[in-house]
């Protein structure tokens, strides 16, 4: 079976201000079904609030984006060789029936070292590759990448300027990309240059110069409150947001900005691979089986709301007035919302849609 890649979206930072409102929405109505979003802890799992860092981004999904009755639930795997660990199979269990994986602040480095081949790392790309969307932001936006900039250990500790190896999440897609969020900021006023996430463009410039030759190389700059959307399915890459996009290939400085559209192939030519491309095999078929078994419970709870019921209802009539175009449109609005309509002697039922995943 063929499976096709949910959409990343990647925030330059800005995931919970008030402007975001407007990129979620886009992303939720995107969606044909209610938005179930697992928010991982690890990025800031060093940090004793990890848990309050969470809850703020599902605090904001819930109050802001109300409509779609978003579900949240927090993910605390916060530290290997802990009891709240990566690796351990019953922390990370919510990702299974998760339509959308979320991760955020933190530190990129320590996102890298507690994510890096851990099982809830196959585990979240299983679930991409399975067709659910990712959204990270600031620290994981860099912790995402081929190499990634150590933004603490530089901006705050001072040590010299060096890279890290990233947890290359496009690497099976065919794509070398370094991200960099917070490209455009200014909190460093007239005195300092906080741009290229907190670095400067002088020592940016530097760090460039210090990566290993790679020519399908990009680097991807994305401005503050400001969000890139791949859809590596589709072929196709949007901003939006409040500033914008600018792509780096060699001496070719391209920008995009919000509301832009530009074609997946700016960033590389890249590929679909097989399915299970780099995940292991056992975490592949334990993540099918375990997906499966999330919508079936999922399916076998649900009750249909006001708005199927309406349709329903709508369709009932058109029937009774034999208007079998208008009934048979009907229908696939009830399907499109995640409902089978059933025709029984005892009238028209419905029953919730539980999909191919296999």
């Amino acid at each position: 079976m063929t499976h096709h890649p949910g959409l990343i979206t990647l925030f330059g930072s800005g995931e919970t201000a008030p402007g975001a409102q407007k990129i979620y929405h886009a992303l939720f109505a995107h969606m044909h079904e209610t938005p179930r979003v697992a928010i991982l802890e690890t990025p800031a799992g060093f940090e004793p609030n990890s848990d309050y860092v969470a809850g703020q981004v599902a605090a904001y999904l819930q109050k802001r984006l109300q409509n779609f009755r978003p579900q949240t639930v927090i993910v605390p795997a916060r530290k290997r060789g802990t009891e709240f660990s990566p690796d351990v199979p019953a922390i990370i269990a919510p990702l299974y029936d998760a339509n959308i994986i979320f991760m955020g602040p933190g530190s990129p480095t320590y996102a890298v070292r507690q994510l890096e081949n851990s099982l809830a790392w196959h585990v979240l790309r299983a679930q991409h590759r399975l067709g659910a969307s990712l959204i990270f932001s600031s620290a994981v936006v860099l912790a995402a990448s081929r190499h990634t900039l150590p933004i603490y250990e530089i901006y705050k500790v001072g040590e010299e300027l060096h890279w890290k190896a990233g947890l290359d999440l496009f690497g099976d897609f065919g794509l070398s990309l370094i991200f960099v969020s917070h490209w455009d900021n200014r909190d460093g006023g007239e005195v300092l240059d906080t741009s290229r996430c907190y670095l400067g463009q002088r020592r940016f410039e530097q760090l460039l110069a210090m990566l290993p030759i790679d020519p399908v190389r990009r680097v991807v700059g994305i401005d503050e409150n400001t969000a890139l959307t791949i859809d590596l399915a589709g072929g196709q890459c949007v901003v939006r947001g409040a500033g914008g996009v600018t792509v780096m290939h060699g001496e070719t400085v391209q920008r995009f900005a919000a509301g832009t559209h530009f074609a997946l192939a700016v960033l590389g030519n890249y590929c679909l691979p097989d399915a299970q491309a780099g995940i292991p095999s056992d975490i592949w078929h334990t993540t099918i089986g375990q997906v499966a078994a999330a919508r079936q419970l999922r399916g076998s709870k649900r009750t249909p709301d006001r708005q199927v019921l309406l349709l329903l209802q709508e369709r009932t009539e058109a029937r009774a007035r034999k208007a079998w175009a208008e009934a048979d449109r009907l229908r696939a609005q009830i399907e499109a919302l995640g409902w089978r309509v059933l025709d029984t002697p005892e009238g028209s039922q419905v029953e919730a849609l539980e999909g191919d995943i296999g």
